[in-house]
């Protein structure tokens, strides 16, 4: 063979470099973590664009492109170091995270509750447009008899968990003379629910009751309130205090909760049976419920885009149900309670509000309103919070009710009915045993 042959004088291979093996070894790396932070890029920017007040379609958008930027930009750089087909590795890693998280999302996040709401129960219901913009839902029973001026409104509790309309009280002090109104506070119930939900506030629902008496021309009114129903009379009590001719606070809630903060109210999930537990870590497991709460935490109205009043309110009416005997004396023992329609939101902002409103106990130390205050013996709320409302108003008188909790109607209807009554009509109250 000539001494010229392109195969004798070909150079020999050489072994790669280590520098080479180096860059596959950092290429690698940069594709792996592509994959590795393509889903929490876009969880973040979804937060973010979410936050800023985007509609929940473009944060997601927002999101899906955080994906595709973090993936183009990582895995292209990898690919440049380790693969001789940069751009067919590039797009399928890019194409390949954005699908997964587009896939991943639908059906976690964007996946409905799945909860069906249960048919409200038939009442008479009306509705008061109010000054204050609330289009709320009432029922009233009329007085029978020898009429009283003074009408009656029944304020429920939660906030945002309203009973079913009129029930036995109504009834009883309808007979009395009394017209009785019960309605469904802003957010609950049939009454209208808030395109923000940040307009829940104490102040908006100490609005919405003025002006309702105003609406039913009364000079006066007198005051029934349950749990959070009791904190709203106080409340209303505080601004109007020449507006309340008596008060019955049930089971009260907190006269000012920003005192309780730390130390507790009083908690009904401490109470909980095990297999209440379980089922409520059951509805509450879902990771669109995850998504929300962290979006509660930066942006309520976001939150509140993602999952909206028609999916959410069914929800708490299920948790609600689960746990509800636990407010009574025998967690364990089912509790037959009728209820509407609950709010969730209501009751999230306007509790989150109530930390933040001026004290109205020195406004009220100077009210001599006659006041009932009824505490079941073995009421989950902390027996000082009764008995603050004892030592703020001077009018009132506090009833002790055995063997019932936080439900006293449910627990001990005809006691709960009698003491009310006697007091509306200025007879003595039951003797307590």
């Amino acid at each position: 063979m000539p001494q010229n042959s392109p195969a004798k004088n070909s150079p020999p291979k050489k072994a790669l470099p280590k520098k080479s093996l180096r860059r596959r070894i950092a290429g690698w790396t940069l594709v792996t973590a592509a994959v590795l932070l393509g889903l929490p890029a876009a969880v973040l920017s979804f937060l973010l664009a979410a936050a800023i007040g985007a509609p929940i379609p473009l944060a997601m958008v927002c999101g899906l492109a955080a994906t595709v930027v973090c993936c183009a930009a990582l895995a292209g750089l990898g690919a440049r170091l380790s693969f001789r087909r940069r751009r067919l590795v590039t797009l399928l890693v890019t194409c390949g995270m954005a699908g997964t998280v587009a896939l991943a999302s639908a059906l976690t996040i964007f996946r409905p509750l799945g909860v069906a709401p249960v048919p409200l129960p038939p009442q008479a219901t009306r509705y008061w447009d109010l000054p204050t913009g609330s289009r709320i839902a009432y029922t009233m029973t009329p007085g029978t008899g020898r009429r009283s001026a003074t009408p009656i409104v029944r304020l429920h509790g939660g906030p945002g968990t309203p009973g079913a309309g009129p029930d036995d009280l109504d009834r009883e002090l309808a007979g009395r003379g009394f017209d009785v109104y019960t309605y469904d506070q802003l957010g609950a119930g049939r009454s209208q629910r808030l395109a923000d939900p940040t307009g829940y506030t104490v102040a908006r629902q100490v609005a919405d009751l003025e002006a309702i008496r105003r609406r039913i021309n009364a000079e006066r009114l007198i005051l029934v309130g349950s749990s959070w129903g009791a904190t709203l009379a106080a409340h209303y009590m505080a601004s109007h205090p020449a507006n309340v001719a008596k008060v019955v606070f049930t089971s009260p809630g907190a006269l000012w909760s920003p005192a309780w903060e730390k130390k507790g109210e009083g908690d009904i999930w401490d109470r909980l049976t095990p297999q209440q537990r379980s089922r409520m870590d059951e509805l509450e497991a879902s990771p669109r419920l995850i998504a929300w709460s962290v979006l509660m935490g930066v942006s309520p109205r976001a939150a509140h885009a993602l999952v909206p009043d028609r999916e959410i309110d069914p929800l708490f009416d299920e948790l609600l149900s689960t746990v509800g005997s636990a407010a009574t004396c025998n967690p364990g023992r089912p509790l037959h309670e009728p209820s509407s329609r609950a709010g969730f939101y209501a009751n999230q902002l306007t509790s989150d509000d109530a930390l933040k409103v001026p004290d109205p106990r020195p406004a009220l130390r100077a009210n001599r309103t006659p006041g009932l205050i009824l505490r079941g013996q073995c009421d989950y709320k902390r027996p000082e919070i009764a008995a603050d409302y004892r030592d703020t108003l001077s009018g009132a008188t506090l009833l002790q009710i055995p063997n019932a909790g936080h439900v006293i109607e449910a627990e001990q209807p005809a006691l709960y009915r009698a003491a009310i009554t006697a007091f509306l009509t200025g007879r003595p109250l039951p003797r307590i045993p």
